[in-house]
């Protein structure tokens, strides 16, 4: 019963995270979007943000102020997937 129940939970949890994310400005949802592929139970949440967020602002698509408060609004739906 508990193996069933696991796969359930994670598509509850990817629902959240998805609703959670859809209340996003665009560049938090950028961020989301980016980022919620790749987490996992174990993944570290500020390393996969700040991967991907540094090279939007290297690149001047993103300012460092934008950054911080997209990927901080991002964190919240992302922590919803582990």
């Amino acid at each position: 019963v508990l193996a069933l129940s696991l796969p359930m939970m994670a598509r509850a949890d990817q629902a959240a995270a998805n609703a959670c994310s859809g209340g996003l400005s665009p560049d938090g949802k950028l961020v989301f979007e980016k980022v919620a592929p790749s987490v996992t139970p174990k993944t570290d949440l500020k390393e996969a943000v700040t991967a991907a967020v540094r090279p939007l602002v290297m690149n001047g698509s993103m300012k460092r102020e934008q950054a911080r408060t997209a990927a901080e609004e991002a964190g919240e739906c992302l922590k919803l997937l582990r």
